[in-house]
């Protein structure tokens, strides 16, 4: 996949102005608002680029009110970084694609993985298979 980069001023029109604070700028949506997605076979795709990042079949219920995931798509772009942000050590979650910030990972999950993808449901567009 090619590296989508734009201005800032190209994002924001593409994107709400939750989806841009988000995406553009670290942010965080509150727990509990993202859209309530579907529990249909599908993929989750980056809202910025289109990106294919998560599959539905490793979705699941992690009642801390964002949607959590335990692994991205193998060939999804998915990148970390380390988060120093509010005296919190953590490990970032970024499409590699167009940098788009999409959440954390934290080592608490479920097997097989034991990770926990928690991602921002406003930086997730969901795709259900044809």
């Amino acid at each position: 996949m090619d590296k989508v980069t734009k201005s800032e001023t190209e994002w924001q029109a593409q994107l709400s102005p939750l989806a841009f604070e988000v995406t553009r700028r670290h942010g965080t949506e509150r727990a509990g608002t993202h859209e309530d997605f579907p529990k249909v076979p599908g993929t989750y795709h980056c809202v910025c680029c289109d990106a294919p990042l998560f599959d539905q079949d490793t979705k699941f219920e992690s009642y801390c009110g964002w949607p959590s995931f335990t692994a991205p798509k193998e060939s999804g772009p998915v990148g970390y970084t380390e988060d120093m942000r509010y005296n919190m050590r953590r490990t970032e979650v970024h499409c590699t694609r167009c940098d788009a910030h999409l959440g954390h990972v934290f080592p608490d999950g479920p097997p097989p993985t034991g990770l926990r993808y928690c991602i921002n449901g406003v930086a997730l567009r969901f795709v259900p298979d044809s």
